[in-house]
């Protein structure tokens, strides 16, 4: 196996875990907050797909325009813990997929909302993309932070 790095984030929520876990599962909440941090990285926000299927082993996909190319991304969940962790692999090119970067969102309860942290394990290879990778995950916990208030 190769060497792994991670990128980590976190988000205080003052919505409830659940209301924060069932925003990462459901299509139309996804393609809302999704687009949203894409407009908010200056890209057009142009959704084209998102497909979910929600249980351990169901598959993922996600697609957008970027200068008129589709930039696609997909996975399988490996584990649905409703409302504590969500664990899917996250792939972005066929060259990846055997051996995909996994991505491990956990959400805390507390007694104003919630804390979710994003681990996202990758190769280490992709080691100048940390910051990125970080600065992104960020983005989306934000945007569904916007969605959910």
């Amino acid at each position: 196996m190769n060497a792994r790095i991670e990128a980590r984030v976190s988000h205080r929520f003052k919505a409830s875990a659940e209301r924060v876990y069932d925003a990462w599962l459901n299509p139309e909440k996804v393609r809302a907050w999704m687009a949203a941090a894409l407009r908010s990285f200056g890209l057009a926000g142009d959704i084209r797909r998102i497909e979910i299927d929600a249980r351990v082993g169901g598959k993922f996909y996600f697609s957008d325009m970027r200068d008129g190319t589709e930039a696609t991304h997909w996975g399988t969940y490996l584990e649905l813990d409703r409302p504590r962790k969500i664990v899917f692999t996250w792939i972005v090119a066929e060259s990846e997929e055997a051996n995909p970067s996994t991505v491990t969102l956990t959400i805390q309860s507390d007694s104003d909302g919630c804390v979710a942290t994003i681990v996202h394990e990758m190769d280490a290879k992709w080691v100048d993309y940390v910051s990125r990778t970080e600065t992104g995950w960020a983005q989306m916990l934000h945007e569904v932070e916007c969605l959910l208030t």
